[in-house]
This record gives structure tokens, sequence and C-alpha cells, in this order.
């Protein structure tokens, strides 16, 4: 029976608590109320809801010494939501909209074995699901909380602020909020301002954007072929990405490990040769944008930090804004950068050395003025706002999608110049769509803020100009049905050719996907159409490639671009053993021991692991991060004699063994 009391947009719930050893209790839950309970260690806690349709719902389950995770299911007892595991001492928030009218169960469980405790339950949010686009902003960052890491959203047209919103806290010690001004680190975001201060220099005849960079950077190792700074900007140059290369060589980059301002020269002069000819291949790297700033202090003979701020934002107003030149460096007023710990969220420390690739600190007031220059080239010129979002042409003659330190694309036939950012916890979406003079931006302290936040304000500012997205159940409002046996032929692990080799599995439970890649929470997939899904937490989808038999031949995972993975089938059993042993790589100066634990093959450094490893085929097994791929070689006699260790934008580094 659930107890309906309809008053203030409220509504009173009967609580479930199920468990082994506990008699069922109820207590009356209601919005803004919160409910204490204690969460039995192997059982759950359940709250019925009956709700009309197109009602939106959100909550939070404070853990005091509990480690839990909420679920939520449709009437049909079909999963809508599952929330991400944060840990304890942080609330587990959870946020849906009812697509059919009934009765709807959240539940609280263990998220690890034994791990009950104490908690408190609370709805925070029971109204209709907004129809303004302020107010569809304001549902998706419904689960930002005073006491839990934040964002701001700007939305833009010709220059202007025409929204602006800042919710959650920027510094949780201090019990700071996020506000409007609060500057805020944008990560990748930052390469567009260094892409435009090359191309400002270019114009002003203090460089070439097509110089070999040894002209400017002499100690750089000459691999025989050059290297452009126009290559710099566009991903194109060969060298390794410094940042995946210290991981490998096992640098403890999200503990907050020093790296020096030059470390990108010492990475690439330690490099054998490049990973690819200069100009052939687009690979997404901080090395090069790094190696841009130290061009630019070479050209003006100013430190970067000050001439960027001298030269292009306060010539354009925008005075919150900073490159943030070390993490040692104050910011005023700025966000605090927190990610997921074992006891709630946990403070870390901005990058070292990320000036010019990342490290920029600013405000959606400030873009807003940044992207009023995209249209008027009041700084520059139109001819280097032209050089900065023109497609870089690759040695085949296709083009990257990549201007400098921008992705040139289109959206839903839109077309558009966007950004993202990730800093070791911040995050950002940088969106501009140049025929409409208009875009927006998220920032946010904390990478696991609700994934759709940024498509939720495409959609609700300027879906009027965009196509209806594909096979999407739009018009009706309905959720799109795929049948179970269709779900069951998606299940599976796919190895990302594009991504180091790293294995991601697709796991079907009950009639939901969740997607799992090791390391990280499972996530749900909601279907968009028959073979798209989106990644419900995450601003991430997956396309299931089929033949006409229906058979998967692949997958398409859209983050930050489009990269393919393929079906993995089970493999045969291999000799384990053959691949233990110690393994030394010169060019990092670096050990791993590899041996066998309960059966699977692991890998080990002094500073990090076990990392178990998957075999995929032949002598090639995936793992995380640090190291996502490694693939052995063999002498004549088919000896294991070394590995090549890699993870997406590194790669080929070779480990020769010393002792078994």
């Amino acid at each position: 029976m659930i107890i309906r009391n309809y008053i203030a947009g409220g509504f009173a719930l009967l609580l479930l608590c199920v468990g082994s050893v506990h008699a069922q209790q109820s207590s009356q839950l209601r919005v803004g109320t919160p409910v204490n309970a204690t969460l039995a260690a192997d059982g759950s806690l359940k709250y019925e809801l009956d709700l009309p349709k197109g009602q939106f719902v959100a909550g939070r389950v404070d853990q005091d010494g509990a480690d839990a995770t909420v679920s939520i299911k449709d009437p049909a007892g079909k999963s809508v939501s599952k929330g991400e595991r944060i840990g304890r001492g942080a609330p587990e928030t959870f946020a849906f909209a009812t697509e059919t009218a009934g009765r709807y169960v959240i539940e609280v469980t263990p998220a690890t074995e034994g791990k009950g405790g104490p908690v408190r339950v609370q709805l925070t949010r029971s109204e209709p699901v907004a129809d303004t686009p302020e107010g569809k902003v304001d549902q998706a960052a419904a689960q930002l909380y005073k006491d839990t890491p934040g964002a701001v959203v700007g939305v833009i047209k010709a220059g202007k602020l025409v929204f602006v919103k800042s919710y959650g806290a920027a510094d949780l010690t201090n019990g700071l909020p996020f506000t409007v001004e609060t500057p805020t680190n944008i990560g990748s975001s930052s390469k567009q301002f260094t892409g435009f201060a090359l191309a400002l220099l270019a114009s002003r005849g203090k460089l070439s954007l097509d110089d070999d960079v040894r002209k400017h950077i002499p100690e750089l190792k000459d691999f025989g072929k050059k290297i452009t700074v126009r290559h710099l900007l566009t991903h194109t140059t060969g060298y390794r990405e410094f940042i995946n290369t210290l991981l490998i060589e096992g640098r403890q980059v999200l503990e907050g490990d020093y790296i020096a301002p030059d470390e990108p020269i010492k990475v690439i002069n330690r490099q054998p040769e490049l990973q690819n000819d200069p100009g052939a291949e687009f690979n997404y790297n901080n090395t090069a944008f790094s190696l841009a700033t130290i061009v630019v202090e070479r050209v003006t003979g100013r430190p970067f930090a000050e001439w960027m701020r001298d030269e292009v934002f306060l010539p354009l107003g925008m005075t919150k804004t900073w490159v943030r030149a070390n993490p040692g460096q104050i910011i005023p007023g700025r966000s605090i950068g927190y990610i997921a710990g074992d006891f709630g969220f946990r403070e870390v420390r901005d990058l070292h050395a990320a000036a010019g690739a990342g490290g920029i600190y600013t405000t959606p007031g400030d873009v807003a003025k940044w992207m009023s220059n995209l249209k008027t080239g009041k700084l520059g010129g139109p001819e280097v706002i032209k050089e900065l979002t023109t497609s870089f042409v690759l040695n085949d003659g296709k083009p990257s999608n990549y201007g400098y330190g921008v992705f040139l694309d289109t959206n839903r036939g839109l077309k558009r110049w966007q950004h993202g950012g990730n800093d070791i916890a911040h995050s950002s979406t940088f969106v501009y769509y140049p025929d409409l003079d208009a875009g927006y931006v998220v920032f946010s302290n904390y990478q696991g803020v609700p994934g759709g936040i940024s498509g939720v304000v495409a959609d609700a500012f300027f879906g009027e100009h965009m196509k209806a997205p594909e096979s999407q159940a739009a018009d009706s409002g309905e959720a799109v049905d795929v049948p179970v046996r269709t779900l069951r032929r998606y299940a599976g692990k796919y190895e990302m050719t594009t991504l180091g080799g790293l294995v991601v599995s697709v796991e079907l439970e009950g009639r939901e996907l969740r997607l799992q890649i090791a390391g990280q929470p499972a996530l749900p997939l909601k279907a968009t159409s028959i073979n798209s899904f989106e990644v419900v937490g995450a601003p991430a989808r997956i396309t299931f490639n089929t033949g006409e038999d229906g058979a998967v031949e692949g997958i398409t995972f859209h983050q930050g671009g489009d990269h393919p993975g393929k079906p993995l089938e089970e493999k045969s059993s291999v000799d384990l053993d053959s691949f233990t042993g110690r393994f030394f790589s010169e060019e990092l100066e670096t050990f791993y021991n590899l041996s066998i634990e309960d059966g699977k093959l692991v890998i080990r450094h002094r500073r990090f692991g076990p990392v178990t490893l998957t075999h995929t085929n032949g002598d090639t097994f995936s793992g995380t991060l640090p190291v996502t791929q490694v693939v052995f070689s063999r002498d004549q006699e088919g000896n294991v004699t070394g590995f090549e260790a890699g993870n997406g934008r590194a790669r080929g580094i070779v480990f020769n063994k010393v002792s078994r």
C-alpha cells in the first residue's frame, strides 16, 4: 500500500526495509525531510512511489558509515538508472523522469558486500518535467548540492550571456558555493587559446607556422623529418604523449607527482623513433601543446602566462581569466578540484606542466567575450580566426576535422566548433555554433558531475535549429524498446582499436545493458535507436555496428571523437607462465614484473599494481591505465623476449626481458 499525500508538489511514501534479519517497518518519506534508516549488510531499502507520467524526481542517500548504491526501476521492473558509487562519507544522488504512470521503486543496496550501516534517505525534488530551457537545465543539475562539487552553465548568443547559473560547491573545505564568477580550470578547452596565440604571432610576422619546431627549440631531438609548428597545433607530430608516457614510467599523476615544465622535451629526446610520420596521423597529444607554450616564450621573450594575459585576455576584456603556470599559483576565488575517494570526495591538485595544453581558469562571462571575438576577429582579424578554425589536411588528403586547438564538426546538422577538457578533477565543455553566433559552456570541478548536462543545454537552447535525433522517439517521449534477443547479441567484450587496445565489457542485466570499464563503475546504456545507446552518467554514446544477419561486427564509442572497437571472441587457454618475468625499458629506465596470481597474468611496478592483463589474441593482452595494451615479442625458438607497452596516445614502448 502507498500512502499518498500530494501537497505542495510533494508526496509521502511507505518505506520498506528488507533484510534477511530485519522485519518490515514503515516510515513516511516526504520531499525535503530526511529519514534515518539502517542498511543491512545483506539487505536493501526499498521506496515505492506511485507517480504520474512526466514527473521529475530527485534525491540523495547520505551514507553515515554505509557504502550504498541507488537504483531505480519503472513499473515494468525495467532499470531506469543506477547511481554511481562515490564511497562512504559522500551522498549518493539520483534523479529520474517518469515515462509512464505507475509504481516506481527506489532501491538502496550495499555497493560492497558487507558494507551496510546508517543512512539518511531524502527526496529533494518532485515536480513536473520542465518545459522551459532554464527549467530543463535546472533539472539536469538537480544532483548537485551545496555539499557536493558543482558546476556552472553559461549560454551565449551574439557575445552576451543569455543564461548563466551555478550549482553545488566550489570549495567543500570552506563551504564556498560555486558562483557564476568562480574561475574554473577548463582543461584541454584551453588549447584553442594556445592555437590562437601562435596564429596571432604568425600574423604579426614573429614566426611562421611552417617553421621547423627545432628552429625555436633546438634542443629537441632530430628524427630526420621536419616537424612544424603547425603540426604541434594539429596533433600530428608523431611525438609520444608525455603524460601517458609518464604514467607508464610509474609517475603517480593523480597523486600530484611533480612534472617539470621541460618534461615533454625529455620524453621526446628519449623516444627512439616517431610514432607516425609528421602530418600522417591525428593522435591527440598534450606534448605538442606544451611545446607550443615554449615556442611562444622563446619568440616573445616573456612567460607564457604573462604574455597571454597582456596580449590576449585583457585586450578582450577577459579580466577573470588566467593561465595557471603551476598548481601552486593562487587564482583568487577559484574552484577546487575533487575526485571520488573511499570516504567521500577527495581534494586533488591540478596537473603539473599543463600550461598550453590546459591550465586556463576562466568564467562563462569571459568566454562570452572570447566567442564574440570568434565572430568579429576584433583581436587578430578574420584571417587569424580562419586559421584557427580550418581543418588540417592529413598527408593522405583527408581532413582531420581539427583546427588549432578546436574540433570542427556538425551536431544534428548544425555546424559546430567545440572542445572538451579534463584536468585531474575539473572538466569542461565548450561549444560554439558559428552560423548562429551562439554557444554554451559547462564547467565543473568534478568529472563525476552528471554527464547529460551538456546535451540538455544544447537541446534546450538550440534544439530548434537542429535536426531531430536519428531514430529517436522524441515526439512521443517514449524510450526506444530494443528486444531482449537483440540486447543479448550486443552483450560481450570489445577491444577499442584506437584507445590502446582497451577492453570494454557490455553486460546484460535483466533488460538493461551496462557498460563496464575496469576500475570504473558500471554505467547503464539507454537506447536512442535500435543500435545506438546513450551512456547514462557520462557524456558518451555507443553504436553497435551490425551485418545483414544482425551479428555485431563492431562498436563505435563516441566521446571526444569516434573510436572503433571490435568484438573479442573467447580464446583458447594460453600458457600464461611463458609471459612471466622481469622486464626493463631503457627508454623509460623502468622495470615491470609480470607474474601469475589467482590464475591471472598481472603486471606490477614498484609504484603501482597489480593490474590484471586479459588475453585478447595471439601474444596481445589488454589492461587498464597506466598500461592498456601489452604485445609480447618472441625469438626464433618461440621464447618471450620482451613486450611493447602502450595506452593509446603513447605506444610501442619497448621492454626487454631481463630475468625469469
